[in-house]
């Protein structure tokens, strides 16, 4: 089962950006995950956990991801031999 978690400060007004980060990785992986939760949390908190795995963390990354580099990091975790076409050229 493939689960990724989108945990967000709901004080910092963070909801739409972190939905629309859950958005995309359904999109792009819709035959391989299983779940995508949206978990409000707060003192500034921006995290996505796949499957147990830190894959960003706003405090220890820097800010948020780009879109290229969460879903790269999300397909290397769940699928690594899908090709995530003209983002990985």
């Amino acid at each position: 089962m493939n689960k990724v978690e989108i945990k967000y400060c709901s004080l910092c007004g963070w909801l739409i950006r972190s939905s629309w980060m859950a958005q995309e990785l359904l999109t792009t992986f819709s035959q391989e995950l299983d779940e995508v939760s949206l978990q409000p949390a707060s003192s500034g908190l921006f995290e996505i956990v796949v499957n147990g795995k830190r894959v960003w963390s706003r405090e220890h990354d820097g800010g948020f991801p780009d879109i290229k580099t969460l879903k790269q990091r999300v397909r290397d975790i769940v699928i690594p031999s899908k090709d995530l076409g003209h983002i990985d050229r």
